[in-house]
């Protein structure tokens, strides 16, 4: 008699993965990637806010960079969570990676004046994931 309670998974036992889940591995990485710009920009705003080549009131928002530092570094925060957790399948990190990338082009947009390259490079980023994450997203079960 065999007990196939405690057996252990195959690779037979599970579908074939979606030749798209590469993708969403790359989103992953790439809010993951995204959400640390953010934070080490919101850091370089709240402690060295003379780095930025406009000051405050060049900026496409008027608030302060002790504000803008803020929001970069907590929005990063939660970019990075949810970038790890896209590898995980979870539909709720799939949505909060579109929204926050969508925020984080928005305010790099805004964001242009101060410091053009690397905003930039981080809308171009948020578009990649945006892409990757709407497209075959539901390849990924969690």
């Amino acid at each position: 008699m065999s007990n196939d309670a405690g057996a252990r998974p195959t690779a037979a036992n599970y579908p074939p993965a979606s030749p798209w889940v590469g993708w969403i591995a790359f989103a992953g990485v790439m809010m993951t990637l995204l959400g640390a710009f953010h934070v080490f920009q919101g850091l370089v705003a709240l402690f060295k806010d003379e780095y930025f080549v406009v000051a405050e009131s060049g900026l496409l928002v008027n608030v302060s960079y002790t504000t803008w530092g803020l929001v970069h570094l907590i929005g990063g925060v939660i970019v990075v969570i949810a970038g790890l957790c896209v590898f995980g399948g979870q539909i709720w990190a799939r949505t909060v990676g579109v929204l926050l990338a969508l925020a984080s082009a928005v305010t790099s947009l805004a964001f242009l004046s101060a410091y053009p390259i690397v905003s930039l490079i981080m809308v171009g980023l948020a578009v990649v994931i945006i892409l990757a994450l709407t497209v075959h997203g539901s390849d990924v079960k969690p």
